[in-house]
């Protein structure tokens, strides 16, 4: 790999029942990311609307919708790649919860669709079913930026390594990942989680977090941060509404697998349980 270095800005930010005060709190954290030299930004899970079943259908939007144009229009504005976060979107009478990415000039690189529904009932903690609502996503995204390969996941897809790997196989050294963990499942697993996908597939992953709301009728758990392919955080934000910005350096990845050489080491022609 080429010793490419990058500036990643994450925006954490809580969303708000008025769209019109979400996309302008979006625009200020862009631009304010743009400012300080960020080549890639990104925004979190369901930003624009407030994170809980009843209220996906009222704020969907299809894809051709005020908000992916707004996104579209900031990303060109500001001279940015924008991973921008997830919105409910309206396909046909579904929804989904989706990301878009755009190029620099406000171009569509490609969406994602959350392929892992979040439907889970922890004793003592979060009980929530986006089943019942939300549609799953079918496919896996990657795009190409000037950078190399950038893929997306959203939040609970972080448990499924296999969608990890598959990325990584197709050439993706960063995989973005808008993500509303519960203070309960981000206590227990969101360190370790952003940890293991990084050092499993040695690529850097960058999780990107609603700031929490007492306000809000789900709390997000916070923590933005970016991870880098030997498991060290390059940023760590707290709960505040704030940037979180690393650089991801190509050089170094390319380093960690130079050294750590599991990518040519896997033996798939024996990951198979034999009959006795």
């Amino acid at each position: 790999m080429e010793n490419i270095t990058y500036t990643l800005s994450l925006c954490q930010f809580s969303s708000s029942f008025d769209r019109a005060v979400s996309r302008a709190k979006a625009g200020d954290f862009v631009r304010r990311a743009a400012a300080d030299g960020a080549a890639v930004v990104a925004l979190p899970e369901m930003w624009n609307c407030p994170y809980e079943n009843r209220y996906f259908r009222e704020y969907a939007e299809p894809a051709d919708g005020a908000t992916v144009e707004f996104m579209a229009r900031l990303a060109e504005e500001c001279g940015v790649y924008l991973v921008g976060g997830s919105i409910p979107e309206l396909v046909g009478d579904k929804l989904r919860n989706s990301s878009f990415i755009f190029a620099k000039d406000g171009s569509q690189l490609g969406s994602f669709s959350k392929m892992h529904m979040f439907d889970v009932d922890i004793e003592g903690g979060v009980t929530f079913k986006e089943s019942a609502t939300l549609e799953a996503g079918t496919s896996l995204t990657v795009v190409d930026t000037e950078f190399g390969k950038i893929g997306v996941a959203i939040c609970y897809d972080a448990r499924f390594p296999d969608m990890f790997r598959a990325m990584a196989d197709a050439g993706a050294h960063l995989v973005v990942m808008p993500a509303s963990f519960s203070p309960v499942t981000g206590a227990a697993h969101w360190d370790i989680l952003m940890k293991s996908r990084a050092v499993d597939e040695q690529i850097y992953i960058a999780a990107c977090s609603p700031a929490p709301d007492p306000d809000a009728p789900y709390q997000a758990f916070g923590h933005s941060c970016i991870v880098d392919p030997w498991g060290s955080f390059v940023t760590y934000a707290g709960t505040d509404e704030t940037i979180a910005s690393g650089v991801i350096d190509l050089g170094y990845l390319a380093k960690v697998r130079a050294q750590v050489p599991v990518t040519e080491q896997r033996r798939y022609d024996f990951y198979h349980i034999k009959e006795r």
